[in-house]
């Protein structure tokens, strides 16, 4: 095929692509067990969700108000496809974000990219860098699905940073929550004196969680559990399950969180000196790096010389 012709089929194909993944967007197919089971525990907890989503609105005006209504309607889509991103709403949750207005921001930052794309090419245009009008269509696609991903990789960081501090938090509420069982507390009054020690975010999630454990009736330790799968955390996980086993063995009960917290302080001693590690191999690496470039600035010179000759 002429190469002249390659490029307009290729548009055309990228195009019919586009249109046909859009309109099988829009136009939902037959749900599954799981889009419904899903539909299900979405609507379980709608009424918290648009009550919020409400309340934000009414105290940014209109901008928050059309921000919520396409957070609000791009869940529903994600709701409707079965997209559950199960690791994205864990880190929303430790974040304590909502996922509404995490989507609004990945579709808002999206258009912008539709926008920033060709106004780029306009500015190289303009230089008399780039004549193609395929240019923008590309930048403006490339910058788009850009901008959609930030969100994610800024979530994701976010939240890494965030369950490394609840980590450490924990191991010291361990050894709390020990030392009042040795004074003689009980299971349910050690967690709770234990998590009221600080007004810290970490020490204030653990605590509500345990309030709301006492008013919805299900024992504190399967509050905790429920709160690691909801944050991500496999130590409250963990600790849930072991103190499930051994609630009713106080002697166990201390044991089992004396030695849980001893494993998490070495795992964070690991976890430091590895990365301390690794900042010392960076720098070696930036060191070696200037005595090359050292080295190379003194020979230059005199094989210069050499090679002239």
């Amino acid at each position: 095929m002429n190469s002249d012709l390659m490029m307009p089929v290729l548009v055309g194909a990228v195009f019919g692509l586009g249109v046909y993944a859009l309109v099988r967007a829009l136009i939902p197919s037959k749900r599954g067990a799981v889009a419904r089971v899903a539909e299900i525990d979405a609507l379980r907890a709608r009424g918290a969700t648009h009550s919020s989503a409400a309340a934000q609105a009414e105290g940014s005006g209109r901008l928050g108000g059309l921000r919520a209504r396409i957070g609000v309607r791009v869940a529903e889509f994600y709701l409707r496809q079965g997209w559950e991103q199960r690791s994205l709403r864990a880190d929303l949750a430790v974040l304590e974000r909502t996922w509404e207005s995490f989507l609004a921001t990945k579709v808002l930052l999206a258009a912008s990219g539709l926008i920033f794309g060709p106004f780029v090419f306009a500015i190289v245009w303009t230089m008399g860098l780039g004549s193609n009008p395929v240019v923008p269509v590309w930048l403006a696609l490339a910058f788009a699905g850009l901008f959609f991903m930030l969100p994610d990789l800024e979530i994701r960081r976010d939240a890494a940073d965030k369950r490394r501090d609840l980590r450490r938090v924990i191991g010291a509420y361990l050894d709390l929550v020990s030392m009042n069982l040795a004074g003689g507390r009980g299971l349910p009054e050690a967690l709770m004196a234990a998590a009221a020690v600080s007004d810290g975010w970490a020490l204030r999630r653990v605590r509500n969680t345990l309030a709301d454990a006492r008013i919805t009736g299900i024992s504190q330790w399967q509050a905790l559990g429920n709160l690691g799968e909801e944050i991500g955390v496999e130590e409250l996980k963990d600790l849930s399950a072991s103190l499930g086993l051994v609630a009713d063995d106080g002697a166990k009960v201390r044991e089992s969180l004396a030695s849980r917290a001893e494993t998490m302080r070495h795992r964070e001693l690991a976890e430091i000196e590895g990365s301390a590690g690794e900042k010392s191999q960076s720098m070696l690496v930036a060191q070696l790096l200037l005595c090359a470039g050292f080295l190379v600035f003194l020979i230059f010179p005199a094989a210069m010389r050499v090679f002239q000759v």
